[in-house]
This record gives C-alpha cells, structure tokens and sequence, in this order.
C-alpha cells in the first residue's frame, strides 16, 4: 500500500468535507453551494488560480509546478452533482434535503480530488501544470460538454485529461480499468403517434394508437436482434406510455419515450435510422402518423490506449499490480466524460468502494475508506506524468 503521508494528515478534514457536502446534495448545474466551498478551499490551500462559473457552475483550479521545463499540462477530473433520490441509509451525515442525495459518490470525488489539489499546490513537486477540473451536471445535464464549451480545453490546453469513479463491491485498494469503449452512449427517444380519437364503444370510427404502441413495442426489439451483429451491444429501452384520460375515449395521441445505449457510434446510427423508419411506417400501416424525437445525450466513453496504461501504471504503484485489473467490463451505462475524452487523450479508471449499494440506490453510500487510494492515485498519477 503506497497511500501517501499527506492523505493520512488530511483524511478527517477530507472525510468532514464529504460528509458535509453528502447532507447538503445538489442537482445537476444547481451546484452553487458545493461549487463555493471547493473554490474556497482551493483558494485556502494556495491554488495558483481559481475560476468559478466555467460551464455555469464548474470551478477550475490552476497549480504550477516547481518547474515548466516541459510546457506540459494534465487535467484531472470530477464530478459534484447529485441525484433526484429519497436517501434511505440512515446514516448520521444523510441528506438533509428531501428528494436529494448523493447516491453514485460525487461527493467523495470532490473529497478526493480536492485532497490532491491540496497536496499539489503545497509540494509543488512537478514540472508542469496541472488543472483540476470540478464539474457540474454529470447526472444528465452534459455538464462536461458545457465547459468546454464555454473554454475549458481553450483557456487550459491539456496533453492529458483523467477522471475517476468509485465502483460498488470492488474492494478497497483495488482499482479496474481498461482501453477502447467502457461505456455506452446515453440517447432519449420520444415517439409520438398521431390517430383519430372518438368513442370506445365505435373504434371502427377511430385510429387508435394503442394498437400502433404495441406493435411498435415488439418491433423495435428487432432492430438488436435482427439488424445488429450478435457480438456488438446495444439496448432498446421504451420506458413510458402515456395516452387518454377516460375509461370510454379512444385517445387521439400518444407519446412513448424511452432511452437507447451502443458501444459504437456507427451503431448509433443505425439504430436512429432504423427507429425512425420503423416509427413513421408502422403508424402508417394503420392509417396513423408517427413521429420520433432522437436525443443524442452523451457519446461513447472510450479510453485512449496509451492513457489507459499510463492511469494504470499509477494505480499500481500505489496498490500493487495484482490489485490493478485491466480487464474492466464494459457497461452501457453512460458518463459524460466522453466528452472531455473527445477532446483530449485520456482514460477514466475506476476506484473500489467496497461492499456497497449499487450506484443510484437509496442506500448507496461512498466509502470513506476510499479517500485514501484515490487521493494517492491523484499524486502519483502527476508525480509520473510531469517528473521533475
């Protein structure tokens, strides 16, 4: 275990600051209160420069080396919003804000990164620059693409950006990562079908949708299973249905919306030309119209080769090669990393949290235990990245 000194003196404030940032959850670019208290503590810990209101609310911290021989600048990544969720751990630090809580660990993020910013401004012990980069709206608002945006990768210009996400029931001092698409792209879709509403008890006098929402429920199940190659993935999920307010009205409109996820883009196309063929024609097959509203949220997360072996080569320092797996499974569930990753080489790894709730759960809770190793890996990860 290569946990540094500095973690262990900061680990109680590091640990307070989680906690009270856990009580007091935020949403999406709402983040305002969170925002001001890492900008007040970059501040305290003698960040170079700090810039607030970046894509709204996110806050960039500006640390310098003890040296720039290299002219090299790293970007190091996390996220601080929320989520729209009823807490149910119980805990003493839970959610004081009804309807709020930091159920995927952003709050531990923050503790994490800001520990290494910390570290960072007082050691100075790199050749470079390194920018911290504190995020709003991971949860659904494309709060990455929103910085940069609004200048983060033009005012900062990176050689290299790296995140970090805790990951339930992967043990504590242990870390997982690997190259190429790790995550899916996140789409909505909104399918609305148009009929001729009218009486149930004469439907011949009517075009009612409800038919045309089934058939197109049991269709679209085919564009994975009939247009896809069998060894690529993607999911088709409609979520919603919504139509008619009476027991006796066939409804004239109805509206189904519902989220597609690939781990390619050339599939995602696919899958919105197939969608919207399948929509306008199967409506049409009844004498309906069917219009569908394809939202490209976030792109494939997909770790560069070479960053991925450099994040690795930093977790394994710390927690041993044998407690670095290289061999993360893919998932389509989405991060907007993606963006960032777009832009400039970089990997994403995953920290363990230990026994846990998964993400997103009431329950779910960040491990402070995990404080620590990621911090670590922090300054490490900059230690090799810009050497003296």
């Amino acid at each position: 275990m290569a946990v540094e000194n500095w973690v262990a003196k900061q680990l109680e404030d590091l640990t307070e600051f989680r906690r009270d940032l856990h009580m007091n959850p935020e949403l999406l670019y709402d983040v305002d209160r969170t925002a001001a208290k890492v900008a007040e503590a970059l501040r305290a810990a003698g960040v170079d420069d700090v810039h607030e209101g970046i894509g709204r609310t996110g806050v960039v911290g500006v640390i310098r080396g003890q040296s720039n021989t290299s002219g090299r600048c790293i970007g190091l990544r996390s996220d601080m919003d929320a989520l729209p969720i009823i807490e149910e751990t119980g805990k003493p630090w839970a959610s004081q804000v009804p309807g709020k809580m930091h159920a995927c660990g952003h709050d531990g993020h923050t503790a994490m990164l800001l520990g290494a910013a910390r570290h960072l401004a007082d050691s100075r012990a790199f050749d470079g620059t390194v920018i911290v980069i504190f995020q709003p709206a991971e949860e659904g608002g494309a709060g990455a693409r929103a910085m940069i945006e609004d200048g983060l990768f033009t005012r900062w210009p990176c050689n290299e950006v790296y995140s970090m996400h805790n990951r339930p029931d992967l043990p504590v001092g242990q870390f997982t990562i690997n190259s190429g698409a790790i995550m899916g792209s996140v789409d909505e879709v909104k399918i609305t079908i148009t009929g001729r509403g009218g009486h149930a008890a004469r439907p011949d006098q009517t075009i009612d949708p409800l038919p045309i929402a089934a058939a197109l429920l049991q269709a679209v199940q085919s564009i994975t299973s009939r247009n896809l190659d069998p060894v690529d993935a993607a999911v088709i999920s409609l979520c919603t249905i919504s139509a008619g307010n009476a027991f006796n009205v066939i409804p004239q409109d109805l509206v189904m919306t519902g989220t597609v996820r690939t781990l390619r883009e050339e599939t995602r196309d696919m899958i919105e030309e197939r969608l919207t063929a399948m929509v306008a024609n199967i409506a049409a097959g009844f004498g309906a119209s069917g219009e569908l509203d394809y939202i490209r949220h976030y792109p494939v997360t997909v770790n560069h080769e070479r960053e991925t072996g450099l994040a690795a080569r930093a977790a394994q320092e710390v927690a041993g090669i044998e407690n670095v797996h290289l061999d993360m499974p893919q998932t389509l569930g989405g991060e907007d990393f993606s963006f960032m990753l777009n832009e400039v080489p970089g990997a994403l790894i995953n920290v363990g949290n230990g026994p846990s709730a998964g993400l997103h759960h009431p329950e779910y809770d960040f491990n402070d235990e995990v404080i620590a190793w990621g911090g670590s890996y922090w300054t490490t990860l900059v230690r090799q990245r810009l050497p003296l």
